[in-house]
Parts: structure tokens; C-alpha cells; sequence
């Protein structure tokens, strides 16, 4: 049952590439690599119970961590273009000329 599992998973990986490659926007070439990072670690931890080593879910958590992170990283680089402001630098776009509303 987990092999098929995984098989349906990688299914759905070939699919998100398919994706990826299509675009046609950059926020979709994001959530596409978002979505191919979140079925690599659903893969992980089935491939790491098909094997009998369950200590592949911690590699897995880190992974997604990761994913998590650089997603973020990666959409405040294309907003800001830049990856050295900080959090309480960063105002809205409506705000960011002095209009109160």
C-alpha cells in the first residue's frame, strides 16, 4: 500500500514539473516549487516507513523547513529586490509613500 502510495506521488511530482516549466507567471513557478518541496517530503517520509527506518521523518521536518524558508526568501527577494530589509522596514505599498487611511 505505501508503494503505491509512492508511486502516486511521484505522479503528482512529474505533474508539478509539468508546471513549473509552463509558468506562465514567476508566483506560479514559486508555489509550483513550493508544492514539488512539500510532495518531496510527503515522499521522504513514506520512502523512510517503506524502508523501516523511521528516523528519515527528522530529515524530512528539516526539509521542509528549508522549504519553507527559502519560499519566503525567495518571494521577499522579487517584491523588495533585495534580501537586506528588515521586517520592521517593510510596510505595505498603499503605506509606503505616507497615505493614511
Amino acid at each position: 500500500m505505501i508503494f503505491f502510495i509512492s508511486l502516486l506521488i511521484t505522479l503528482s511530482m512529474a505533474l508539478i514539473l509539468a508546471r513549473l516549466l509552463r509558468g506562465p507567471q514567476l508566483y506560479d513557478r514559486v508555489l509550483a516549487v513550493n508544492s514539488f518541496g512539500t510532495k518531496t517530503v510527503l515522499f521522504l517520509c513514506l520512502f523512510s516507513f517503506l524502508i523501516n527506518r523511521p528516523d528519515g521523518v527528522d530529515i524530512a521536518i528539516l526539509y521542509a523547513l528549508m522549504n519553507f524558508i527559502g519560499t519566503i526568501a525567495v518571494l521577499k527577494f522579487f517584491r523588495y529586490r533585495s534580501l537586506d530589509i528588515a521586517l520592521s522596514d517593510m510596510a505595505p505599498r498603499e503605506y509606503a509613500a505616507g497615505e493614511d487611511k
